[in-house]
């Protein structure tokens, strides 16, 4: 039976799952994911001398779901992640892990908040530096202005997105977690799409379902988002200009804690920018870049897919600190 704690953040309560003793590691969450996304990486962590905790992120799970949209911005996910520390080990520098969207939060966390974390690493999404606008305008331009379909573009609306999702929970996890995992043959994520379609568009019910989530998995996920809803998690899409905006007075500033990245080669997230080496743009705005690792035929799910590798990179990484 999982043990459950409420962190008071100080803005609001976060659910956690805490095993072991010693420095503290958090570990942040993407969409549409939990703790539980976090498993495999628990024990692990815990039995290589170090406090692990795995947070529901705000919106998500067993924590608190703010109702306003801007409740979600980068600026209150960073707080959160400084009252977790505090809460828990007051007065000690704790490390952060992060994947899918927990990595731009802990990034941007690490980045903003030194004097509280003293090292970083994070799964899926490269950190390259405070961008010059905003990615909704880059999204707009790329594909809304093109009449294609972007999800994030898609996702813009409060209420669409959230009416198609909370209408079968199962049926959107299955399709969206298969069509980004690298057991997804090239082109199941669709390109084609007009600015107009759905998100669940094309998307392929896969069977059987890849074995890195069991049924037993899956049932964990949907009952969670069954009881939560897509709201919150959504929101944190919807803060696009107003991250751009909280940014610019660390522009000029790099990550300059130890830090690790791990990666599929088949992560679209990771893929995003096409020609160009994320690690190698990554390595001038995180200088102490210890380990940056792309697994072979890995994709978006990366601490899910491939546990064992990660936490093969992972648990020396941590060690050495």
């Amino acid at each position: 039976m999982t043990e459950f704690s409420m962190i008071d953040a100080g803005e609001l309560k976060l659910r956690a799952v805490i095993q072991g003793q010693g420095p503290l590691v958090i570990m942040v969450h993407g969409f549409p994911e939990s703790w539980y996304s976090w498993r495999h990486q628990l024990g692990p962590v815990a039995e290589a001398g170090f406090t692990a905790c795995a947070i529901d992120v705000r919106g998500y799970g067993g924590s608190d779901k703010p109702h306003p949209v801007d409740a979600y911005s980068l600026a209150h996910m960073a707080n959160d992640l400084v009252g977790v520390a505090d809460a828990l080990q007051p007065g000690q520098p704790a490390i952060l892990l992060g994947h899918d969207w927990g990595a731009p939060i802990v990034w941007n966390t690490a980045l903003t908040r030194p004097d509280k974390f003293r090292a970083v690493g994070a799964l899926s999404v490269p950190h390259l530096g405070v961008g010059t606008r905003s990615f909704r305008e880059v999204f707009d331009a790329l594909f809304t202005a093109k009449n294609r379909f972007f999800y994030q573009a898609y996702f813009q609306k409060e209420g669409v997105a959230e009416a198609e999702l909370e209408a079968n929970p199962r049926d959107f996890l299955r399709k969206f977690y298969y069509a980004i995992s690298g057991d997804a043959p090239d082109g199941t994520w669709p390109n084609n799409k007009t600015a107009d379609a759905k998100l669940l568009e094309g998307l392929v019910d896969p069977d059987p379902f890849p074995a890195w989530l069991t049924a037993a998995d899956l049932d964990y996920y949907v009952d969670e988002f069954t009881a939560s809803g897509f709201r919150g998690p959504i929101n944190r899409y919807r803060n696009h200009d107003l991250d751009f905006d909280w940014q610019q007075q660390f522009k000029d500033r790099k990550i300059e804690q130890p830090a690790l990245f791990i990666a599929g080669n088949r992560d679209l997230a990771f893929n995003m920018l096409g020609g160009a080496d994320p690690i190698a743009l990554m390595r001038l705005q995180v200088p102490r870049l210890q380990v940056a690792e792309v697994l072979d035929g890995c994709g978006h799910w990366t601490q899910q897919e491939r546990p064992a590798e990660v936490n093969a990179l992972l648990i020396p990484w941590l060690k050495a600190l």
